[in-house]
């Protein structure tokens, strides 16, 4: 398996910021589709807070007190491999995640000048771990040998976005009614298009299209990622989604529903309906975020 994609983070060209508070409203959903028996796709939301728990005081005051800084943490693992493995690779990757941003991530709820190479080389870590925790998990139980998982996962830091990313579930960003794919398909199509060898246009009606090239887990361990790190502004739409939702769905589909309902909730139903609608063939997981000011 290729796993030469660089793990070196990628600017996207910087826009003007949003100061102040900032607020991310998000749902994400699941669904089976109409054709596979299981369901072997995973997500996860999760919101980082600094927490005061006044164990006694002789001052009147609340038990329980929260910081005003809070992070956010979004992701979509789609798993494969047969005989439940798949589901098994991809749940791995969410339960190691979580462990990794309950311990580590927590302390960057609040991004500081001079930090951001540091949530980099964190963020890079966890899908590390995420991926020795599936190889671990193979090597006690051969039935799941060769299982693995894409992982797309942001974390949003005050007004700043960070996306680590392998394997061919996606991030869209939507931005003034553009939408703009933030991550790279790491398939072998994607890579012929990339080296000019197809069109484009060709990728998604392509043989290979679905062949990955760099996941969690797999034929051989150590990961390689892809980091994007994006300054959001108010008005923001991220999507993270498996291709189950993207092989049913064209861009310009995706950009209308997620334009049409300003409800995360109902945005993730759409979109996951319209999946279904058009065959659901895969598995469909969407997560929508709106990031707006406190």
């Amino acid at each position: 398996m290729n796993r030469a994609n660089s793990n070196q983070p990628q600017r996207v060209p910087e826009m003007p910021k949003e100061m102040g508070a900032i607020s991310v409203r998000s749902f994400g959903l699941t669904d089976q589709g109409k054709v596979r028996s299981t369901n072997e796709d995973n997500f996860l939301i999760a919101e980082l807070a600094r927490t005061l728990w006044v164990r006694q005081t002789s001052l009147p005051q609340q038990a329980t007190q929260y910081g005003r800084n809070r992070g956010h943490v979004l992701l979509v693992a789609d798993g494969m491999g047969g005989h439940q493995a798949g589901e098994v690779a991809s749940a791995l990757s969410v339960v190691a995640n979580e462990d990794f941003v309950l311990h580590i991530l927590k302390r960057f709820s609040n991004l500081q000048a001079g930090e951001e190479q540091a949530v980099v080389k964190e963020l890079h870590s966890a899908l590390q771990q995420a991926d020795a925790r599936i190889f671990e998990e193979a090597s006690h139980h051969p039935r799941f040998l060769g299982m693995g998982t894409t992982l797309t996962m942001a974390f949003i830091s005050g007004w700043t976005l960070f996306v680590m990313h392998a394997g061919d579930s996606r991030c869209y960003l939507l931005r003034g009614g553009q939408l703009r794919q933030l991550t790279t398909d790491h398939t072998v199509a994607a890579e012929l298009a990339r080296r000019g060898v197809i069109r484009p246009e060709d990728v998604s009606h392509h043989k290979y299209r679905h062949v990955v090239t760099s996941v969690l887990g797999g034929d051989e361990s150590g990961v390689q990622v892809e980091v994007q790190r994006v300054d959001l502004e108010s008005g923001d739409v991220l999507l993270l989604c498996s291709d189950g939702l993207t092989d049913m769905l064209a861009d310009e589909q995706v950009a209308e529903f997620l334009m049409a309902e300003g409800d995360p909730e109902q945005a993730a139903q759409r979109l996951v309906t319209g999946a279904n609608l058009q065959g659901g063939k895969d598995n469909i997981t969407a997560v929508v975020a709106r990031i707006e000011n406190g």
